[in-house]
């Protein structure tokens, strides 16, 4: 298994890794303290943990749905958050334009699921020496993944997380194989498992996107039991009020409790050295 390296949080290594933030910056106060409170949780429960946030989500249900700031904002608070509270920072790509200037700042770049078959985004994303993150689409097997990683490999990178967000069944539906966290880690790379996204009812609501939060925890769960390397996962203080992806956000004040459940899960595990028999 290679492993990368954000700051002191090593993907691949002898932890479980949190990756874990907002859905979109909503201002430059919610997001700091945000970071800061998911810090503190990480901490007490020593895991290493990567914020997260996007500075526009282009691909939102409805054209009246907030995006963001903007990439000018969006990476100037990225960037304060990295600074104040000492922290590797991952944001998602939706077009090559911005891709030169989000490597400037954030230590992970996040090719969404949807975009996972833009060629020119991987490369352009894989050229800029950063740790680059690529969640599987909703529609492609967990075997096709290697195509993505032979074209990550072709521009040199080497630095890659693979991320299983669970695949469309029917309409405005989501489910998780879990054989698939085997079979993509099967090719070399540490594996994320998006537990909050994976949950998500695309479409759902209609004009934006559904979700069954009440799901987030088994899931989380059984995906550390069968063997990945770290967990996603978008919290908020108030879902109700979030204004992307709230209906599968898990609350703040129940992010501690989760992540004490996935750490004791991943320890059984890794004494048990069931997903790495060669280690």
């Amino acid at each position: 298994m290679k492993t990368c390296s954000a700051g002191d949080v090593i993907f691949g290594g002898k932890n479980l890794v949190v990756i874990a933030g907002l859905c979109v910056i909503e201002n430059r106060y919610h997001t700091l303290k945000t970071a800061e409170a998911i810090k503190k949780i990480a901490k007490d429960l020593q895991m290493p943990f990567c914020f997260k946030a996007s500075y526009d989500k282009a691909n939102r249900s409805s054209i009246k749905s907030y995006r963001g700031p903007g990439i000018e904002e969006g990476l100037k608070i990225l960037k304060e958050v990295k600074k104040e509270h000492e922290i590797p920072v991952l944001t998602d790509v939706h077009c090559t334009n911005d891709v030169p200037k989000v490597a400037e700042i954030v230590d992970i770049i996040q090719i969404p699921a949807f975009l996972c078959r833009q060629t020119d985004l991987i490369i352009a994303a894989a050229r800029t020496g950063r740790i680059v993150e690529v969640k599987k689409g909703q529609f492609l097997a967990p075997w096709d993944v290697k195509n993505i990683i032979d074209k990550l490999e072709s521009a040199g990178c080497d630095k890659i997380l693979m991320t299983e967000r669970g695949i469309s069944f029917g309409y405005n539906n989501l489910v998780v194989d879990m054989r698939s966290l085997a079979i993509m880690r099967s090719f070399g790379y540490p594996v994320v498992f998006d537990a909050t996204h994976s949950v998500q009812l695309p479409g759902g609501k209609g004009d934006s996107a559904g979700g069954q939060r009440e799901f987030i925890a088994p899931l989380a769960r059984a995906a550390v039991a069968a063997g990945i390397d770290s967990v996603f996962i978008e919290a908020h203080e108030d879902p109700r009020r979030a204004k992307s992806d709230g209906p599968n956000s898990v609350p703040l004040a129940e992010l501690a409790s989760l992540l004490a459940q996935l750490k004791a899960v991943d320890h059984c595990v890794r004494k048990l050295n069931i997903n790495n028999p060669d280690s």
